[in-house]
């Protein structure tokens, strides 16, 4: 790749380079990205205000006040016009493969304003991911066929790969949409894995995905600045979490399809199935873990409560930019030292170790929502005109036994 640095190219006189390099064009479509989230959010805001297009406080709320729900908007229009500002027409393999996940992408769109507004029945929005999901599945032969050696399986056949394909869509999308329950939480972490995916598929030439990548990331940030005010605050909703999870479907699918040539490509990674859910370590141990508990207790699936990790953390008296940053960090550190401790390590291994800290993930949220129990159960009994010492002994030995 020859790449020289931006001073060196304006130094020389020739500022036409800085704006037809690939790489540049990549980081210009997430500086432009940002800047224009930052600047459509305030007008959708006004917008979604004047037109009471507001989320009101719920029992599952973690905001006190009605909010702006339509972000999205904003993620949505910043992403695909800093994207679609350069030609990518040097793989033409990959711009198909963009375009026909464009359709997927406009459809989720209506679909999550749609939801944001009036609210869609569960099942027609599964239906819906689904079909959108097929579009680039089907029609773009875009699907995971090779297991990397897990378990011994490697190469698999369509009647494997299809299907597995739309699940992982369906199950990234549902978990991106999971965890956006506090402020910071489903952005921070799909910007950090949207750059993650960006940096490998432009250091590999494959910079049509890169610049997706990379002007998602950034309409995220620019999303990221309004989400934490406390004055100017708005959610991504619907119509950016179906996005922003269909998007990472895509780099994921993508990623795990281009290195199924690690066998004779020095830069592919062997590793490449493990390293996509250490990237979505958070979506996916909290979705995982939530399904668990809820089925364990007898309940549906599917419906809502106050489980989540970003609850429970919240509940344990962080804010939502702690709890936020708490999660994001178990993404960065866990990447961090999958890539280096991995060495030889099999992917079947590395699937043991990652179902192991699954379980050491479970151990920890269970405790901290003991620990919840407890706080409240203790502000109880002081709070009571009987109260006396023994009775918050009898509490703790009691929530013990639990």
């Amino acid at each position: 790749m020859d790449l020289k640095l931006p001073l060196q190219i304006l130094s020389e006189g020739d500022f036409s380079n800085i704006i037809h390099h690939d790489v540049y064009q990549c980081l210009l479509s997430f500086l432009i990205a940002c800047f224009l989230s930052i600047i459509s959010i305030p007008i959708i805001i006004n917008l979604s205000n004047l037109l009471h297009l507001t989320a009101k406080p719920g029992f599952r709320s973690s905001h006190e006040t009605e909010t702006p729900t339509l972000g999205g908007i904003a993620i949505f229009a910043a992403t695909l016009i800093a994207y679609f500002l350069w030609p990518h027409s040097e793989n033409i393999l990959d711009s198909n493969l963009i375009s026909l996940a464009m359709t997927g992408v406009i459809i989720l769109f209506f679909l999550g304003i749609k939801d944001d507004i009036l609210a869609v029945d569960p099942t027609k929005k599964l239906i819906i991911q689904i079909f959108a999901s097929l579009i680039l599945v089907a029609m773009g032969n875009f699907k995971v066929d090779n297991f990397y050696g897990i378990f011994g399986i490697h190469q698999v056949s369509d009647f494997v790969s299809i299907p597995l394909t739309v699940f992982i869509f369906i199950a990234i999308i549902n978990a991106v949409n999971l965890i956006d329950g506090i402020d910071g939480l489903a952005g921070g972490i799909s910007l950090i894995a949207g750059l993650g995916f960006g940096i490998w598929f432009i250091l590999n030439d494959h910079f049509s995905f890169g610049c997706l990548a990379f002007a998602m990331s950034g309409s995220l940030l620019g999303f990221l600045r309004f989400n934490f005010s406390k004055t100017s605050k708005i959610f991504m909703g619907d119509t950016g979490s179906l996005i922003v999870g269909y998007l990472l479907s895509i780099f994921s699918v993508e990623f795990l399809s281009l290195n199924v040539g690690y066998l004779h490509d020095p830069n592919a990674y062997f590793n490449a199935p493990i390293i996509v859910m250490v990237l979505l370590i958070v979506p996916i141990f909290d979705t995982l873990r939530v399904f668990i508990v809820r089925i364990f207790k007898g309940g549906s699936p599917f419906v809502a409560d106050r489980n989540h990790m970003h609850h429970i953390l919240i509940d344990n008296g962080l804010n939502h930019f702690w709890a936020s940053f708490s999660l994001w960090m178990v993404t960065i550190i866990n990447t961090a030292l999958f890539f280096t401790f991995h060495g030889d390590i099999t992917n079947t291994a590395s699937l043991y170790i990652y179902i192991g800290m699954f379980g050491a993930y479970m151990l920890f949220a269970h405790m901290l929502k003991r620990r919840v129990v407890f706080v409240k159960e203790k502000k109880k009994l002081m709070n009571s005109p009987s109260f006396n010492e023994n009775d918050l002994h009898s509490s703790g030995n009691t929530l013990r036994d639990i």
